[in-house]
């Protein structure tokens, strides 16, 4: 295998990573059923290609497709709040394909025939395989460190509490509506994003790189891996990214193979391989901890002797 093509599979790997990523948290955090993120990914492709055909910065481009992406998301936030999940489902799913039509249609958009994009130069480096594999990594990683400080921030546990139950957290006061708007627009400003790279990596876009079936390619991979995870997302991606190649043979059945394993990771473990109740996570966690056990704290060291009997738990305090 060459460097050439190594650094093509980690490019795009890295920007369906980044894709399962911003899926994840309308999806995995919020709760809330997104079947159309292809939808957004082309508005955020489109608007920054379109851009730079017109001699537009880069990254300008990448900042305008998030803006334009979430602003399509506040829309389908305001909308989802009507919609009870499997009508929401429908709802994006209808989306993905009106907006494949309309990317078919435009003048603006290239049409039928679609739409060429130069490769971008960012600080004197002309942008190759290798450039947007590292360009894109760095996003993920910036992605999830934000990602990590979110989910123990109040936001983050706001949309905790609104995925296990929206009418619970609304009766502690919180504003389902409006975590759950913010959520979309994070998600699918971040899916904008991800499409302005990936129209500049892959040098020509039309409107079949966004259609419903590449919906469900994201959805199977965050099925797959964990939704609701960091780790979940970016597993399901690498795999799902690599395992067509490695079955070229049957590229002509991609379609169905995402669809069988999608049907029987919900059937048989809805968690996903890596989710946090996942006993193939279990199993691992557990076997990580045979190898390297965590260093007790006093509470276990108490709660050990309390066990065997060396204390006797009072009512003021647990002491002796």
């Amino acid at each position: 295998m060459n460097s050439s093509y190594l650094f093509s599979i980690l490019a795009t790997a890295s920007i369906f990573t980044l894709l399962a990523l911003s899926l994840n948290i309308i999806t995995g955090y919020a709760g809330q059923a997104m079947m159309g993120i292809a939808a957004f990914f082309g508005i955020g492709a489109y608007t920054a290609a379109i851009i730079t055909t017109h001699d537009g910065n880069f990254l300008l481009a990448l900042l305008a497709a998030m803006i334009v992406s979430g602003v399509f998301g506040a829309v389908l936030g305001v909308i989802s709040l009507r919609l009870q999940a499997d009508f929401l489902a429908i709802t994006t799913i209808g989306i993905n394909f009106v907006m494949a039509a309309v990317f078919n249609s435009l003048k603006i958009t290239g049409g039928t025939l679609g739409l060429t994009t130069s490769k971008p130069v960012i600080f004197g480096l002309k942008m190759n395989n290798m450039y947007f594999f590292i360009f894109t990594t760095i996003l993920i990683v910036i992605v999830c460190l934000l990602i990590t400080k979110m989910r123990h921030s109040w936001f983050g546990m706001a949309l905790a509490s609104i995925e296990n139950d929206p009418g619970a957290a609304r009766s502690f006061g919180i504003n389902v509506s409006k975590y759950q708007i913010l959520a979309f627009i994070i998600g699918t400003a971040l899916a904008g994003l991800t499409g302005g790279i990936y129209s500049h990596r892959m040098g020509f876009i039309s409107s079949t790189d966004f259609a419903f079936v590449v919906s469900i390619q994201i959805v199977s991979m965050c099925v797959i891996g964990g939704l609701g995870t960091l780790r979940g997302p970016i597993f399901g991606a690498v795999v799902l990214t690599v395992l067509p190649e490695v079955l070229r043979f049957a590229d002509n059945y991609r379609e169905l193979v995402y669809a069988l394993l999608l049907v029987i990771m919900v059937r048989f473990m809805p968690e996903g391989l890596l989710g946090d109740d996942s006993p193939v996570w279990k199993f691992l966690v557990g076997l990580f901890r045979k190898i390297k056990p965590r260093k007790k704290t006093r509470a276990d060291l108490i709660a050990e002797k309390a066990k065997a009997g060396e204390y006797e738990l009072s009512g003021e305090g647990g002491q002796a």
